[in-house]
């Protein structure tokens, strides 16, 4: 049971959530629109100018068109929704490759191809993106191209000898030498942050058209992170991997394990398979706890990562971390009842007002400005920060404390 107090928190922290989304979606529809050359701006500063002849990256777009077509849905907003449509239709006419299949992975600003890899990450946020736009515009022309993503990973990204999903290809799935997502990390085949996306859209993808084969891969999927991704003795997740699943890891990324937490226990329950439910659930609830006892900084916030090499933690804040532990803890409170995570989560909320949300020119700044003195601002809108982090946290956070509420009458009506 739930007392007085607490139930008001929640019904504060949906409204903050309800009004925090309103603001995040009002930003993009008025900031990130390319007129003049179609799609969105493929960067914007922090002042809300855009950045003259900046790429255009498909997971800055594809995350695009995820948010407006599940806030659209969740809204009723023909405002966003004519935003969704305007992101299905660039990035079929710009970014599906008709050649080779899936996506390509940069457009110049006027939606020339710069560079075509075939990245699995970025292969699986078009999935999700476009699981979203059919769920809001009934589009079949959205489901047929994430179906065709889905065969052509399980095709050519699957590993057939050692199981789970390779980087990146070359244009026509090729090897590559080097397949990082980003500079900052490791060149090894394989990832935690490729496979929880992976997963995250293959989720999506089965519980709005469920076969055989999604069934298959989310199944085999959980159970990789189960065998081969999470640490059990610690309870952290292993972020590089050989073939061979040999861990080259040196870190700890406290923001992927919250994520990560959360993640897949809605996986767990697409999938409706009672035993790994049960099974993993623990799981679940202990990469939060864990996060919960290692991760928090002095400010309140969810640090960054842990370098097992100098044994320190690094204290700097990027937006996205913060957003995800607001849902990985109110999950594990959902799961637990325990007492310790509302004091947590409303840290998580005050350091974001205090330190991310930018009350000058609105958004999130990208990195907390606690942290800005000895590091240069970045941009507001850009090939990694996209309305995706923040936006859904705050759309989840409402749908959780929904369930929590039912929960209790459900209770008190026992």
């Amino acid at each position: 049971m739930l007392n007085q107090p607490l139930l008001t928190q929640l019904k504060q922290w949906q409204h903050r959530a309800r009004v925090e989304a309103e603001c995040i979606a009002d930003w993009w529809a008025s900031h990130t629109v390319d007129h003049a050359n179609g799609g969105f701006y493929g960067e914007v500063s922090r002042e809300n100018r855009p950045v003259a002849g900046a790429n255009k990256s498909i997971i800055q777009h594809s995350r695009i068109l995820w948010f407006f077509s599940e806030y659209a849905l969740l809204s009723g907003s023909a405002r966003y929704r004519q935003l969704a449509t305007r992101a299905f239709q660039y990035l079929i006419e710009h970014f599906d490759d008709d050649k080779y299949g899936a996506v390509v992975w940069l457009l110049d600003h006027q939606g020339e191809v710069v560079n075509d890899k075939k990245q699995t990450y970025a292969i699986s946020f078009a999935i999700y993106g476009l699981v979203a736009y059919y769920k809001l515009s009934a589009d079949e022309l959205a489901l047929s191209k994430a179906t065709d993503y889905f065969s052509l990973l399980e095709t050519h990204a699957k590993d057939a000898v050692h199981n789970g999903y390779v980087e990146a290809f070359s244009g026509n799935w090729q090897p590559l030498a080097d397949v990082r997502l980003s500079g900052e990390d490791e060149n090894f085949p394989k990832t935690m942050n490729t496979h929880l996306h992976v997963l995250e859209a293959y989720t999506a993808l089965h519980a709005v058209a469920p076969t055989r084969q999604t069934h298959q891969a989310l199944a085999n999927l959980i159970d990789i992170f189960e065998r081969h991704i999470i640490d059990h003795s610690s309870a952290h997740l292993r972020l590089f991997m050989e073939l061979d699943w040999c861990e080259r890891s040196t870190v700890w990324s406290y923001g992927h394990d919250i994520e990560c937490s959360w993640l897949m226990f809605e996986t767990l329950e697409v999938l409706a398979d009672p035993e790994r439910l049960a099974r993993l659930t623990p799981l679940v609830v202990r990469m939060a706890e864990t996060t919960l006892a290692e991760g928090i900084g002095n400010k309140g916030q969810v640090l960054d990562r842990f370098d097992c090499k100098t044994q320190r933690r690094h204290p700097t804040s990027q937006w996205w971390v913060q957003a995800e532990g607001l849902v990985g803890f109110l999950n594990g409170f959902l799961l637990t009842k325990s007492p310790l995570l509302p004091p947590v989560i409303n840290d998580i909320w005050q350091f974001i007002e205090d330190f991310h949300r930018d009350n000058e020119f609105g958004e999130w700044h990208y990195l907390a400005t606690c942290d800005q003195s000895n590091l240069p601002l970045t941009y507001k809108a850009g090939a990694w920060k996209a309305p995706y982090h923040n936006g859904r946290a705050m759309m989840e956070i409402s749908k959780l404390v929904d369930r929590i509420r039912h929960q209790q009458e459900t209770t008190v009506a026992q």
